[in-house]
């Protein structure tokens, strides 16, 4: 499945900022909830969640 340039952007703004890169995959919701949680615990998990988010999407 090849990627769209929207997908690379928000790949880009989820390592800079997780909760913007889910956000704007899924808007508000589980996913938002649960990945401003794990960002708050760590950087990387938030990372890891945002890009599992936007590949299962």
């Amino acid at each position: 499945m090849p990627f769209t340039a929207s997908d690379i952007i928000k790949l880009i703004l989820a390592f800079i900022l997780p909760p913007l890169g889910v956000f704007l995959e899924t808007g508000c919701g589980t996913d938002l909830v649960v990945n401003v949680v794990l960002t708050i615990l760590g950087w990387f998990p938030g990372i890891l969640h945002a890009c599992w988010v936007i590949f299962r999407n």
